[in-house]
């Protein structure tokens, strides 16, 4: 298999380069943003770019990437852009810019949206352009740039600009390119159709004939552009050369097709179009497909065309076709065929008199038209509409093969879509994982496309939707896979022995050598099928290797999966691998097939099974696993064997390779979606459409929701009754009681419904006036009943004031349908959660709710939340292995629920004994739960029932408070109360005191009634799976878990009501959707009413490692963004409590209305001001040290020692001013500098406990959903901008901190990135130097802006900080020696024993000790910058300050500094095998 060639990766330019650009200065002449006194728009400017910039340069994408950063679109290009001046530069500049937005994956149409008066004109312009002749004013290369600009208007049509233009070249009116005869066949079919064709040529006869011929134009382009794409196709020889410009067009076109055939409103029409172009038999039969290079890629985007246009979907509905319906259609064809065949051709008799299993088959078709002449199969084929009719005594003009291909591919049987998917291997192969065109390399530049799937706004069908993220999942999976054997067999170093077999130079901790490999049993396949039911084999290898690792083998549990790997090496023994060139020539790989652990097998070969029996000690090195293999990839390779002679690859596997079990679950969750696929997906019907992204996108708000409900009883939510007015801003509140001193919370309250749809809301203009009564609110105070005597008995109470927008997701979560909430930094997402949660689980007590997180620690924080709430916490459980992580001494696992269940039962019988005794009951009551019930029925209730009788039934007209206590009947139970529990103030309040004493005895038997479930269940397994089912009323999960165990939790009969999902917009797309999935259907109906989704869109998506997949097929796209996309109403949390206003300002204007909440201002520490730095945030600018700024010494491993260094420098003088150094964290946005930032801590003051280690040193991606009082940010980047042009990254570094936000970065390359601006206008109004007052210790009284009296000091850079901090610590290391020295020469008079100064001495030459130590920890600049490459002994500071003056050496020496690279290797080493998605 030949290897392919490694992409060359894109450099981006450095500043100096963009600066020496002739673009950047014509740039600084005409639109750049900061040049005050700018030229005037000159049309020349735009020509001479074009041709000597984009044009001569072949389109280089560096060329265009200087173009598109340096505003030039929205500050020449369209700003200027009139019909005028409009031409053939003009047109191709703008598409540049455009098609490098998408590519870049940042916003592209927001400037059109801002002036779209000329858009019209330039998109029909586009249009026309697209369909001139190659060889005319337009190269193919310049067209193919226009059919990517087309493709990404069509992938758009969420802008209303751009649908508007889009929808007239799709829409009904687009059949007038059908031949007459096929269009004739289609209105027949659907009568509806007929009216409205009708309609559209009376509206075309009232047009004028100009209007009337430019929408024929359009209405026939596309016709026109696959006839133009036909002409271009068949130009290409089968052999000859061809210039790639063909090529690329070719790819481009599909891709295009394929985009309008799987977007629902492009293909509805468009399909028929497609079909009667016959596009698919032309690409067939073309030379293209038969290139084998250049025609690979096209030969896949057919295939993927080919499977949408055949899609299991009615065009005109939408509705899926089930497999029935799907076969009706495949009958009826070939059924009018044999119908034809008969009527008017003699010599089809055979074939239209045999049964349709005889002749659908290609084989069968070709034996019956292969013999018929070409003007025969043109007849045919014009009978079926197919082609216009033969005119007489004519030839047709067709070639034999193209009619042959027409009429056996349109009538052949397929094999179904959801049989292929049954068919197909889970693990990939050798073939899938190193093919560039699915699964690219960490390269990927974005330039061409891909035969990948796209995620986008809309989806045909749940089959489609399910699908399209199975396989992005499955090859984002392959991706990591390839990374790890590439690792892993490198590693081992095969190579060629002396007598032509493997030899393993090297070894591998994630693989071994095979000893022995063995199929052990291959079961028969099950009726209907052609595969294997189960294939085991044993796979034995000689554990000569390190204890730990051993014991990492031996532990491989069931289901972890494991690759087995053939290597045959050529090279000799002793050959260097390097990494640069093709992995597989260079190992030799032959085969890869993938394997799922069934467990280790002991001495007697038996397998040894997961338990909680200790494992045996297996004597010896060999050990031999068995595992299942694939039965649909054995069948296949068998099947080859077979048939085609090739050899068995099961006797050749060497290698086998395991994975880090939390990056190996990708098969599970494969499972699980192929399972979703088989199953009929009962998504509720109020989700369905909104899923697909069709139909009205509020539809599922609780206003529209046929099943509103009209009181919710809000529970603790409101704090007081003003509280609740606050609420509802704009709404009339009736309070049912007029006291006001029994207006207190808790509050049921009524809403106003209305009938019909729902409530209407107003719309955005608020034309629509509701009523007087649609606003009022009637609200109704009620007192929870009393629990009981003891003080846990009181309810727990929420505490939080919560803003309106806040109650409204609340209320919106505690309503039917589907709640979207986004929540900027620091806004109380999580407490809206749980206040949700705890609503629900009061208003509505046998619903059960589940709640999804994307990660163990959001749901760990939510938990602890909801425990302190008024939540019985027997109703809580936790799933998955995160819950060892929860701050709490309680086990919420499954298994800690069931300790806890049979923990509590013991207790509540202890209770139940207790009250026996006070009763003076004899027997065992508290022997069982059983016997505890029947003690109630017969001993409690008989005696309360007594009580009440007596205390009511006294007959006079005023009772006596007295009574209530005297028969009350547990006077003893009650003992170890809060004495007295009578008060004797009124009758009613000690009868409600009673009362809650009942209460508590009650729920006391109600609990053991529940647990009796665990005294009939013996297993530790069947407790945990009925508290599962049947106990816990909120379940949480991640959603990696939900994905994982999805079959696991349906068999047992899992059921719940109620979903809300935390971090929703950090969640992969699918397994969003998983989530709603986890239960069976009742009576064919889903059973979820409410699903709240919590998340920030404008934030960080889920992490997908591979670029490709990222940006072509846009898998990082969570639901909750494409929700957000589609238009469903989002509630938006405004108002934020976490960091000063002035830091707010920093990313609030990516958030509609984000304020802060009033503690922002007044407490204290938000208006104190930064001790020791003069601004609360500051953007510093960094030169280059040492001439160098960004270094790479692995791809993507970024680094800058300027920028680290001065970071670190800032650190050190903050901890030594005072600040507490857990309190401030630092951030970059590459891996790299976190390495190297590391690095330099552990070595000027990691162990030194002046200064100490800062709270975390992470990347911007990690720390997203944390925050600190401090961040200091280090950028990084010198030379582009890089994947910090993600505003959604920007905002996460922005908006991590609470009181002081410090950024280190270069700043002439940020302040000019378009998509920045708002944030780095603001940084760069302050000075860009660092401003210090080293004299203002920590904490300081001095307020946030005020001018210190202190001086303050301009740090101009790195090497003048690092010198400072140094000298201010060795200064602070000598006063606190001098203090020492002057307290010890105090005059003995002052000191009442000898002793005692004994002891003062012994303790100060301890301190003194110690003080020393401090200073020898803390390396000089000069030192320190000498020692990175080899630890040098560090010089012993004297306490003498001319000694330490002595060491101190010019700070010019820094510049010896070991090169960026030498620091964090051994992280890079390590880490650039598999760089991160956050380091792209």
């Amino acid at each position: 298999m030949a290897a392919p060639a490694q992409p060359k990766k894109i450099v981006a330019p450095t500043v100096s380069q963009i600066n020496a650009e002739f673009v950047t200065q014509l740039a600084c002449k005409y639109w750049a943003p900061h040049i005050k006194k700018k030229s005037p728009f000159d049309i020349k400017v735009i020509e001479e770019i074009y041709e000597k910039e984009i044009v001569k340069s072949r389109f280089a994408i560096r060329k265009i990437m200087l173009l598109e950063f340096s505003q030039y679109l929205e500050n020449y290009l369209w700003m200027n852009y009139s019909p005028e001046v409009s031409s053939k530069a003009y047109l191709m500049s703008i598409c540049c810019m455009v098609n490098e937005k998408f590519r870049e994956n940042v916003p592209a149409w927001e400037t059109f949206k801002k002036k779209p008066d000329h858009f019209p004109f330039f998109f029909k312009c586009i249009l026309k352009a697209a369909l001139a002749e190659t060889d005319g004013e337009f190269s193919l290369h310049e067209q193919t740039v226009l059919l990517l600009f087309l493709d990404h208007c069509f992938n758009s049509l969420e802008v209303d600009l751009i649908r508007s233009q889009v929808q007239q070249l799709i829409s009904l009116p687009m059949w007038m390119g059908l031949q007459p005869a096929r269009l004739e066949l289609e209105l027949k079919k659907t009568p509806k159709l007929r009216k409205f064709w009708n309609l559209i040529k009376k509206n075309d006869e009232k047009m004028d004939p100009e209007a009337r011929e430019q929408a024929y134009q359009e209405r026939r382009f596309l016709s026109q552009l696959i006839q133009k794409f036909i002409s271009v196709l068949k130009s290409i020889p089968l052999s000859e050369p061809v210039t790639m410009d063909k090529v690329h067009y070719c790819e481009r076109f599909i891709e295009l097709m394929i985009d309008l055939e799987a977007l629902l409103p492009t293909r509805r029409w468009f399909n028929t179009i497609l079909d009667d172009s016959h596009l698919l038999v032309h690409c067939y039969l073309s030379s293209l497909v038969h290139r084998e290079g250049d025609g690979h890629l096209f030969s896949q985007l057919l295939e993927m065309l080919k499977f949408y246009t055949g899609f299991e979907i009615n065009d005109q509905t939408g509705n899926a076709l089930t497999e029935n319906e799907m076969t009706t259609i495949h009958y009826d064809r070939i059924t009018s065929l044999q119908r034809a065949a008969f009527a008017h051709f003699p010599e089809l008799y055979d074939f239209a008199l045999s049964n349709v299993a005889e002749v659908d088959a290609r084989d069968s078709l070709v034996k019956f038209f292969g013999p018929l002449s070409s003007n025969t199969l043109h007849q045919v084929a014009s009978y079926l509409c197919l082609l216009p009719t033969l005119p007489k005594n004519e030839d047709t003009t067709f070639e034999k093969e193209f009619l042959l291909e027409l009429l056996v591919s349109r009538h052949e049987r397929r094999i179904s879509q959801i049989q292929q998917l049954n068919q197909m291997p889970l693990y990939p192969t050798e073939k899938i994982i190193w093919d560039e065109n699915i699964v690219p390399t960490e390269y990927y530049s974005g330039e061409g496309c891909l035969a990948l799937p796209k995620l986008n706004l809309q989806f045909l069908t749940l089959h489609d939707y399910l699908l399209r993220n199975f396989n992005l999942f499955r090859l984002e999976s392959t991706y990591e896979i390839r990374q790890d054997i590439e690792d892993s067999v490198s590693r081992m170093k095969p190579w060629q022995s002396e007598y032509g077999g493997v030899v393993f130079g090297g070894w591998a901790r994630m693989a071994q050598p095979i000893v022995a490999f063995t199929v052990v049993e291959v079961a028969k396949p099950n009726i209907g099928e052609n595969w294997p039911t189960r294939v085991r084999a044993d796979v034995t290898i000689n554990l000569n290797v390190r204890d730990h690792i051993k014991d990492e083998w031996e532990g491989l549990r069931k289901h972890d999966v494991c690759f087995l790997i053939t290597v045959r090496p050529t090279k000799p023994y002793g050959t260097k691998f390097d990494r640069r060139r093709p992995f597989i020539e260079q190992v030799g790989l032959v085969y890869v097939r993938g394997c799922e652990i069934q467990g280790m097998l002991d001495d007697k070969g038996r397998v040894i099974e997961d338990g909680p029996e200790p494992r045996p000690n297996l004597r010896g090195e060999s050990r031999t696993f068995r595992v299942f293999l694939d039965p649909n990839q054995y069948q296949q390779d068998m099947t080859n064997t077979i048939q085609n002679g090739a050899e068995d690859v099961y006797d050749t596997f060497n290698v086998i390779m395991r994975r880090k079990p939390k990056e190996n679950n990708f098969k599970a969750v494969l499972e699980t979606i192929r399972n979703l696929m088989n199953t009929d997906c009962v998504v509720p019907d109020w989700l369905h459409d909104i899923i697909l992204g069709y139909g009205d996108p509020s539809s599922a708000h609780y206003s529209k929701m046929p099943n509103q409900i009209a009181t919710l009883d809000f529970n603790d939510t409101f704090l007081s009754i003003e509280h609740l007015k606050a609420s509802f801003p704009g709404h009339n509140v009736k309070v049912t009681v007029n006291d006001p001193a029994l207006q207190t919370p808790p509050f049921r309250i009524t809403f106003p419904v209305r009938s019909g749809k729902g409530k209407k809301r107003k719309d955005a203009d608020g034309e629509e006036e509701d009523t007087e009564e649609a606003k009022t609110l009637i609200v109704e105070p009620h007192v929870i009943p009393n629990r009981g005597p003891y003080p846990y008995n009181q309810p727990k109470r929420n505490t939080i004031q919560f803003t309106h927008t806040q109650i409204e997701a609340i209320r919106a979560g505690m309503q039917p349908g589907l709640t979207m909430v986004v929540g900027p930094p620091g806004t109380g997402k999580t407490d809206v959660a749980v206040q949700i949660i705890s609503n629900i689980y009061h208003n509505f007590p046998e619903q059960r709710t589940l709640i999804v997180t994307h990660s163990n620690q959001a749901l760990n924080q939510l938990f602890e939340k909801i425990m302190a709430l008024d939540i019985d916490e027997r109703h809580l459980l936790r799933l998955g292995h995160g819950e060892e992580e929860l701050e709490t001494e309680k086990d919420f696992s499954r298994y800690g629920r069931v300790n806890y269940v049979l923990a509590r039962r013991i207790e509540l019988l202890e209770e139940v004994k207790r009250l026996q005794k006070s009763l003076g009951v004899p027997g065992d009551a508290s022997y069982t739960c059983e016997t505890a019930g029947y003690f109630f029925l017969y001993q409690v209730m008989s005696r309360w029932e007594e009580y009440i009788s007596r205390v009511e039934n006294t007959g006079s007209t005023s009772p006596d408070a007295a009574e209530v206590s005297t028969f009350f009947p547990f006077h003893e139970y009650f003992a170890n109360a809060p004495q007295p529990i009578f008060k004797g103030r009124s009758h009613e309040e000690d009868m409600e005191i009673a009362e809650g004493c009942f209460r508590h005895i009650k729920k006391i038997f109600t609990q053991l009634e529940e647990f009796r479930a665990s005294e009939l269940l013996r297993s530790g397994l069947d407790r945990s799976k009925y508290l599962l089912v049947k106990e816990a009323k909120i379940i949480a999960m991640t959603c990696t878990h939900a994905a994982l165990k999805r079959h696991d939790l349906v068999k047992l009969g899992f059921k719940y009501d109620n979903i809300l999902m935390e971090e929703a917009a950090q969640i992969l797309e699918i397994e969003t959707f998983i989530p709603l999935l986890l239960q069976n259907p009742q009576d064919g109906f889903s059973r979820l009413k409410r699903w709240i989704m919590i998340g920030d869109h404008h934030q960080l998506p889920p992490v997908i490692k591979n670029m490709a997949f990222q940006k072509y097929s846009n898998m990082e796209q969570s639901l909750f963004t494409r929700f957000v996309r589609v238009g469903v109403p989002t509630v938006d949390l405004d108002a934020q409590g976490r960091a000063r206003a002035s830091l707010c300002n920093l990313y609030n204007w990516r958030y509609k209305n984000l304020g802060n909440l009033p503690h922002v201002q007044l407490l204290p520490e938000f208006s104190t001001a930064n001790a020791g730095l003069l601004y609360d945030f500051q953007l510093i600018n960094v030169e280059d040290f040492q001439g160098v700024g960004e270094s790479e010494p692995n791809p993507y491993f970024y680094q800058n020692l300027g920028e680290a260094e001065y970071v670190v420098a800032l650190f050190m003088y903050m901890c030594l001013l005072g600040y507490p150094a857990d309190k401030i964290s630092i951030l970059t946005t590459y891996n790299g500098q976190k390495h190297l930032i590391r690095d330099i801590i552990n070595r000027r003051c990691g162990n030194n406990p002046l200064i100490g280690r800062p709270n975390k040193v992470t990347t911007v991606d990690r720390f997203q959903g944390q925050q600190n009082d401090y961040i200091l940010l280090s950028l990084v980047r010198t030379r582009a901008v890089g994947h910090l042009r993600d505003v959604r990254r920007l905002v996460v570094a922005m908006s991590r901190a609470r009181l002081g936000l410090y950024i280190f970065a270069r700043v002439s390359l940020f302040q000019n990135c378009f998509e920045l601006t708002p944030a780095f206008s603001q940084l760069t109004a302050r000075p860009l130097h660092l401003h210090i007052i080293p004299t203002e210790p920590f904490p300081t009284s001095r307020k946030n802006g005020e001018r210190p009296p202190h001086e303050v000091q301009v740090i101009k850079n790195m090497p003048q900080m690092a010198n400072f901090v140094y000298n201010m610590y060795m200064h602070l290391i000598q006063t606190t020696h001098h203090y020492h020295q002057t307290f010890l020469q105090l005059p003995p008079a002052m000191v009442e024993e000898g002793e005692e100064v004994q002891n003062q001495e012994t303790e100060m030459e301890a301190e003194e000790e110690t003080t020393a130590a401090q200073a020898n920890l803390i390396p000089s600049p000069t030192e320190a910058s000498l020692s990175q490459e080899t630890p040098a002994s560090q010089p012993e500071y004297s306490s003498q300050t001319e000694t330490a003056s002595s060491e101190m050496e010019d700070v010019s020496a820094l510049c010896d500094t070991a090169p960026a690279a030498e620091l964090g290797s051994a992280a890079a080493a390590e880490d650039a095998a598999s760089v991160p998605a956050e380091t792209k």
